[in-house]
């Protein structure tokens, strides 16, 4: 009777009877909520095509979905780092653009074989004498006409029928692919950026600190976490001399470094707060901050580092910018991964945040009780049906967002790109 009260809007006096009927509200709410749950479980057991309807229908409205993209770019190629554009739904918007061209032009020489045509029809009924000149011209007109469209004849009946026009490009809200694709790098960016786009088989990296840093742990750490690296400490001396980045980058660059990574100390806390990535000799230098760096032992059943080289996944990086961060990384690896070690490293961009993952795995047989491995469609993958895959994180992690992009070693060098204030004052708008 209270719950009745309730419902209808008189509330019981009584602060326990109160307490009594919410209660029995809320089992009765969540109590239909199940019921119907489970009928619809039941119905879309019997016809599946209710679930991909309603998995259809019910998509999340996220920031990611609502990813907004230039449309229009301002400015010439100079600007293109600030650019929100999709490289490679660019690439397809401007082979759709060569198609129609090259349609419109083959129906423009349609167009004048039918004008020739309507002329001859006109000039047979005009007057004699212009019969006869018309004629003179349009015999000769009518007989290419003719031997063209015999041509054009035979050569449609032995070539095979042409395709259908291809549908437009998705709009700009919706995503692409998630794997980075590095092959539809723009020419100006490979122009401007040599040594990023052509890097060596087997990098060298050098690895430092800041000044008076106490990070030497976490920069151990790194030298596990890239290929082929050295840590070298940088002194702390009272009366040493303090080496700048420059002097440090031309020490390394003399000795067949590749690169040169700087790990940087926060002001106040004894953690690291910044990573400065420089390809050598003579740059760029990429600015990056660091936020929630946890070491790999103390992650819950970390595996250990075996020291092979690990696979690379770029994950995400869509716009200019972000393919030439995706070609900074994809150059501090060595070009052929060790697959006997079974580690793959990822770097997975989301809102211009790089999430970085190391993990190692293995295939095994997939259990009775676990779901097969979906497609991007939500369907089974075909092939690996009994196949699971388990993971085991190595560590570190940590989260990158890039800052600058200095044009060659340190700030006075001039910026090709920097993060200022207010660009995150649209939500749905992001550079990488």
């Amino acid at each position: 009777m209270a719950a009745t009260n309730t419902a209808s809007g008189f509330k019981p006096k009584n602060k326990l009877r109160r307490q009594a009927a919410y209660l029995n509200i809320k089992k009765t709410r969540e109590a239909e909520k199940r019921d119907a749950r489970h009928r619809r479980k039941r119905e879309e057991d019997k016809n599946p095509s209710l679930r991909e309807e309603r998995h259809a229908t019910n998509v999340p409205v996220t920031i990611d979905s609502k990813r907004v993209w230039d449309n229009d770019p301002v400015g010439d190629e100079e600007d293109a780092l600030g650019w929100a554009v999709d490289v490679e739904r660019l690439a397809k918007r401007r082979k759709l653009a060569q198609e129609a061209a090259e349609a419109e032009t083959e129906d423009g020489e349609e167009g004048v074989l039918a004008k020739l045509k309507k002329l001859e029809k006109q000039g047979a009924n005009s007057d004699s004498e212009a019969d006869d000149d018309a004629d003179s011209m349009l015999d000769a007109s009518s007989e290419d006409s003719d031997v063209d469209s015999d041509d054009d004849d035979a050569s449609d009946s032995d070539a095979p029928p042409r395709p259908k026009k291809r549908a437009a490009s998705p709009s700009g809200s919706v995503a692409t692919t998630t794997a980075t694709n590095l092959e539809l790098s723009p020419e100006f960016l490979k122009q401007k950026f040599p040594a990023i786009f052509n890097p060596v088989p087997e990098p060298k990296i050098l690895i430092t600190t800041s000044i008076n840093s106490t990070l030497h742990a976490h920069a151990e750490v790194l030298t596990s976490l890239f290929p082929n690296s050295k840590y070298i400490r940088r002194t702390a001396h009272v009366h040493a001399h303090k080496y700048s980045v420059r002097e440090i980058a031309a020490f390394a660059a003399n000795r067949g470094y590749t690169a040169l990574v700087v790990l940087m100390q926060a002001e106040h806390e004894k953690k690291p707060d910044g990573l400065d990535i420089i390809t050598l000799p003579t740059g760029p230098h990429f600015h990056f901050s660091v936020t929630n760096w946890i070491d790999g032992k103390k992650l819950p059943r970390h595996a250990n580092d075996t020291g092979h080289y690990p696979e690379l996944i770029l994950n995400n990086f869509k716009t200019p910018l972000g393919i030439l961060t995706a070609h900074l990384f994809k150059g501090l690896f060595p070009a052929v991964p060790e697959l006997e070690g079974r580690q793959v490293l990822t770097l997975h961009n989301q809102r211009d945040y790089i999430f970085v993952r190391r993990h190692r795995y293995v295939f095994r047989d997939k259990r009775e009780s676990e779901k097969p491995i979906l497609a991007n469609d939500g369907k089974p993958m075909k092939g690996v049906e009994d196949v699971k895959v388990g993971m085991q994180e190595i560590g570190p992690r940590m989260t990158l967002k890039l800052r600058r992009i200095d044009r060659e070693v340190q700030w006075r060098s001039g910026q090709e790109w920097e993060w200022k204030g207010r660009m995150e004052k649209k939500r749905t708008r992001f550079n990488m």
